[in-house]
């Protein structure tokens, strides 16, 4: 694969759009990748392109420790992996973005920009989508009040649960549950004509 000015600008740039579709190894360093690495630009004399990454090993370059090109997902894909899976678990507790961080390790800011970057919303949007999902769960699938449901999702306050819960899906909780009992009620009403 040969080296052009499109490569090349990707590499300067640190364009993340060219991961995956080619990688890079720096003669001086011995090392390859990612062209969304955040190392120091490398004299472009020094760059041999690589289209898969095994190339790039089968010619003796090692994996950037940095960008881990010889990882199938970037490390900030991981990253905010984690970080989803974190809240996910851990609905029922309030969070911070600044206790999220420290237990992610990075900063505030850096954490909010790229879980928008990879995820389209902040982490707390993807907190609150999370909470009334289960929420939703819950009053369907359990005879729990509002207010323990509220609790249940990390909303304790069950007068702002029922104001997020009705901004969020246009009814309120106690709506949403005799609408999903009248939905139940329904499909078992056809199952049962159905078997007549």
């Amino acid at each position: 694969m040969e080296m052009n000015e499109e490569y090349w600008q990707a590499i300067v740039r640190c364009d993340a759009s060219y991961d995956g579709r080619f990688y890079y190894g720096v003669a001086s360093t011995g090392i390859f990748c990612r062209p969304s690495c955040r190392s120091r630009t490398p004299a472009e004399k020094n760059v041999t392109v690589f289209r898969e990454f095994e190339e790039a090993l089968a010619a003796g370059y090692r994996p950037c420790k940095r960008c881990k090109p010889d990882e199938l997902t970037a490390p900030s894909e991981a990253w905010v992996a984690a970080m989803a899976e974190l809240i996910e678990q851990r609905l029922s507790e309030p969070f911070t973005l600044d206790t999220l961080a420290e237990r992610m390790h990075g900063s505030p800011y850096h954490l909010q920009r790229m879980f928008k970057h990879l995820r389209g919303v902040t982490p707390a949007q993807y907190a609150q989508e999370k909470r009334i999902e289960r929420a939703k769960q819950l009053l369907s699938g359990t005879g729990m009040t509002v207010a323990a449901v509220a609790a249940q999702v990390g909303m304790p306050n069950s007068a702002h649960f029922a104001t997020v819960f009705a901004a969020k899906t246009g009814v309120t909780p106690t709506q949403y549950r005799r609408q999903s009992i009248a939905a139940q009620e329904d499909t078992t009403d056809e199952r049962i004509e159905s078997k007549a």
